[in-house]
């Protein structure tokens, strides 16, 4: 794993923690020595650092089957290019960066090593991902089957084409920071009624979370039908409904869910 930042941190935890984790130590690269320092103690991870190591990444992937690039997306092109020549002919290539298209990852190392993008959350840390997956042009169902064998691990996973991950990465990728949003907002809207912050903080939280495990409950999924039973006609929900719908929230999300694939192109258009 070169990266070990939130995103890769994450799929280590998750993956450490499952029924699949590898059983010889996780290969990981960190940029500084004191956070290779801070896996020291797990037998599970051997940690490196660019800093100690100017070829730390080449070491971490030296005969590795499965390499996972997690670093910044203006430095998957020049990762890809640096391990190129220390890849296993046989390795699959999995990149967790917003934007970075396969075929820029493919043009950097070797020609046939199978590619997969990979677009995760941040609720794999506690098995609960959603996980996007699309493959290059060398990608081969193996090559899909290991991506999904890792991701499922930490959660669900979801195989796309390509050209639409980007839109998962919006909803699942982002997705968290957008529900986080909402709780906060909603229970500052809360404290504003005259609660304290902690209680209105509390009440949202598992508002939510009861709400959510009644839609996965329901093997229909069906969201308009759940909202209906809390809504009783000329009645307290419907009139908050009403104020919420008014403000045109389907246009609003999806108005940012547009402007996330937008700018996941243009990481794409600047690193290709």
């Amino acid at each position: 794993m070169i990266g070990t930042g939130n995103m890769n941190g994450a799929i280590l935890a998750g993956l450490l923690a499952s029924a699949v984790a590898p059983v010889e130590p996780v290969r990981v690269t960190t940029r500084s020595a004191a956070s290779a320092e801070k896996f020291a103690g797990d037998a599970r991870i051997l940690a490196f650092s660019t800093e100690a190591d100017a070829d730390a990444n080449r070491k971490a992937v030296e005969g590795a089957s499965i390499v996972i690039l997690g670093v910044k997306p203006a430095q998957i092109k020049a990762v890809a290019a640096e391990i190129a020549d220390s890849l296993a002919s046989d390795a699959v290539v999995m990149t967790v960066a917003a934007g970075i298209e396969t075929a820029t990852v493919e043009a950097q190392v070797p020609e046939g090593i199978r590619v997969v993008r990979v677009m995760p959350n941040t609720p794999a840390t506690i098995g609960l991902a959603t996980t996007g997956v699309a493959g290059g042009k060398a990608s081969d169902a193996q090559a899909l089957a290991l991506a999904r064998t890792i991701f499922e691990s930490v959660g669900t996973v979801y195989e796309v084409p390509e050209e639409q991950i980007s839109a998962v990465g919006a909803v699942a990728g982002s997705g968290p920071a957008h529900v986080y949003l909402l709780i906060e907002q909603m229970a500052a809207a809360t404290e504003r009624l005259g609660l304290s912050r902690e209680v209105a903080l509390d009440i949202v939280v598992r508002t939510f979370k009861g709400s959510i495990e009644m839609v996965l409950q329901d093997p229909t999924f069906d969201v308009v039908e759940l909202r209906r039973k809390v809504t009783s006609p000329n009645g307290t929900t419907e009139r908050s409904v009403a104020v919420l719908q008014d403000a045109d929230l389907t246009g609003t999300f999806e108005q940012a869910l547009r402007a996330n694939i937008g700018r996941s192109d243009e990481f794409a258009a600047e690193n290709r």
